[in-house]
Formats: structure tokens, sequence, C-alpha cells
């Protein structure tokens, strides 16, 4: 029986369902890599921020994207903090040796040590440096004023080919779009 025991199978064990869902997640995220990260031999994706995936699947990983968009979010708030603080002199240089021993830079210590803890809380999560600094830098502030609902998940009338299994497409919502209104008028009741 499995009482209170959450989430699909997806006919793995649970280390592998765990590595799955991390691996998924990831790919996501990294889908909305810059191009400057990217080397001239890797792969770029199709469309940015999309992946398609079986529905059970995408269903699963769903909920651990948004739970990492959201620590990214909340993290947002720090690093703006720290900014006020930051030195812009070169690192090892005399002037940033000065700004390193000087108030503005305990100041700033204490503004980024949150981000950092919700940073390595999205390492633990998903387990990828890259993917966390896409997730911090570029998916953060892009979702900042959004509160929930960064993914949506589009299901496929197509099956896979091999098995006939149902697929889906998971892809983070964009900023700039908003619910069209049904431009459709219902005939009056009299």
């Amino acid at each position: 029986m499995r009482h209170r025991k959450k989430g699909r199978k997806l006919g793995r064990n649970p280390n592998h369902q765990r590595a799955l869902l991390r691996n998924m997640a990831s790919a996501l995220i990294l889908t909305e890599k810059p191009d400057s990260l990217y080397a001239s031999s890797d792969p770029r994706p199709k469309v940015p921020g999309r992946i398609v995936t079986t529905l059970e699947k995408a269903k699963e990983v769903k909920p651990l994207v948004e739970k990492c968009i959201t620590i990214a979010r909340k993290a947002q708030k720090f690093i703006k903090e720290a900014r006020n603080f930051v030195s812009t002199a070169e690192r090892n240089t005399s002037q940033w040796k000065t700004w390193r021993s000087s108030e503005n830079w305990k100041k700033w210590n204490a503004a980024i040590a949150p981000a950092i803890a919700l940073r390595r809380r999205a390492v633990q999560l998903i387990g990828d440096k890259e993917a966390v600094y896409v997730l911090f830098d570029i998916l953060g502030p892009r979702f900042e004023e959004r509160n929930g609902g960064y993914t949506r998940l589009l299901k496929l009338a197509k099956p896979r080919l091999g098995d006939s299994g149902v697929r889906a497409i998971l892809e983070f919502v964009r900023p700039d779009e908003q619910r069209k209104s049904s431009s459709v008028s219902l005939p009056k009741i009299e």
C-alpha cells in the first residue's frame, strides 16, 4: 500500500526518481542560458525555456522548478540591497583591499549572506551550479514581480512513437504575455 506516499514512482527507485527530477529541472533552466555561456560545440535549444517530455514526468518536475524560482525571487531583494555596498574596484587592487577592510564590506557581507544561503539551497535542490547561476541571474529577476505560476504545461496531441506515451511541453511563462480576454460575444438572453 502507498498510504501517504505522494508523487509518482515513474518506474524507478527513489534515488533514480530524485536524479531524474533534478536533471529535468536543470535541463529546463539551462535552456534559458545566454549564448555567451555556450561552448562552440554545444547544441542550443530550438526554443529557449521549453522541454518536451512525458506528461507524468512534467507534472512531477513542475513543482520542483516552481520552488527553485521562488527561492531565486526571494534572493533578489538581498542582492539588490548588497549592490549598495559593493566595490567597483578590480579584485586584489589597493582600492579593493581598502574596501575589504572597510565598514562597507561588513555591510555588503551582511546584506549578501541570505542570498548566498538561498543559492546554496537551490544547489541542494537541483545539484547543478550552472543551472543555479541561470536561475538567480536570469530567471529570478524576470519573475520578480510574478507571484507563482512560472511554468506552463501543454499536452501534445501526438503521442511518443516508441510506446505511445502521452507527451507534454513544460515551458516558462513569458513575463510579457498577458491573458487574452475572450473576444467571443455571447448572445443575450432576454
